[in-house]
């Protein structure tokens, strides 16, 4: 059996430079980058057994790689390194999917223990992914396979971008989303499109999953702040 796989996200030369080797004397496959811009294009490209990501990158910090790899569908456990000891990182780092936080300064023991943990976790069938599939109104849509079968029987296969922004709005069911937090979130952080993009995104789920489009159940625009999903209708 080959070597569990883990992609290594931190800044600090040093203490990256430490972990990396005891990682791999523990016989994981160890990859290191030190931005969250390069851990996405790693974590896009290849598998990895685990991901440990330092909250506090450049480019792109550690809580924004981990929304974007679940909004992708990426169900890669993530173990998240702090040097802030405040209980909001915590709280923010699993609800938007981490699975397990260690605060700086740690012992590299309960590191290694708690990498152990989450790899044997997710072999064991054990760790959350994200939601495969989603039903409401008689719509159903499929996050893996882009599908979708909607309320007149009706089947499709929608875009990745799609299915991003339906993530989006679903973890943040019945709040505003932010039409710039949904730019930038969804598509990236170099370009963005106008946000004229996201009301023809929103058209056309209305189309996809109300009944009548021009008086939306599911899919309100709030004028001038962004976007609600109310699953409930």
């Amino acid at each position: 059996m080959s070597a569990y796989r883990i992609l290594l996200v931190e800044d600090e030369k040093e203490l990256a430079s430490t972990m990396l080797m005891n990682l791999q004397l523990e016989g994981y496959e160890a990859v290191h980058v030190s931005d969250g811009l390069a851990a996405l294009d790693k974590l896009r490209s290849q598998a990895f057994d685990l991901a440990i990501l330092d909250i506090m990158l450049p480019r792109l910090d550690g809580l924004q790689v981990c929304e974007t790899m679940r909004l992708e569908g990426n169900a890669t456990p993530v173990l998240f390194l702090s040097a802030r000891a405040s209980g909001g990182d915590r709280i923010e780092g699993l609800k938007i999917g981490g699975d397990d936080y260690l605060t700086k300064p740690f012992h590299l023991e309960e590191l290694l223990l708690r990498v152990k943990k989450l790899i044997a976790r997710r072999h064991a069938g054990d760790s959350l992914s994200d939601l495969v599939e989603f039903e409401f109104g008689g719509n159903k849509v499929n996050f893996n396979t882009f599908d979708l079968v909607d309320h007149r029987g009706e089947v499709r296969v929608i875009s990745k971008k799609e299915i991003m922004l339906l993530r989006l709005l679903l973890q943040r069911k019945d709040q505003v989303v932010r039409r710039e937090e949904i730019l930038e979130k969804i598509w990236g952080y170099d370009i963005f499109p106008t946000t004229r993009t996201i009301d023809n995104y929103i058209m056309a789920f209305r189309k996809y999953f109300e009944e009548d489009s021009r008086h939306p159940r599911y899919f309100h625009s709030v004028r001038g702040v962004g976007y609600r999903f109310t699953p409930g209708g």
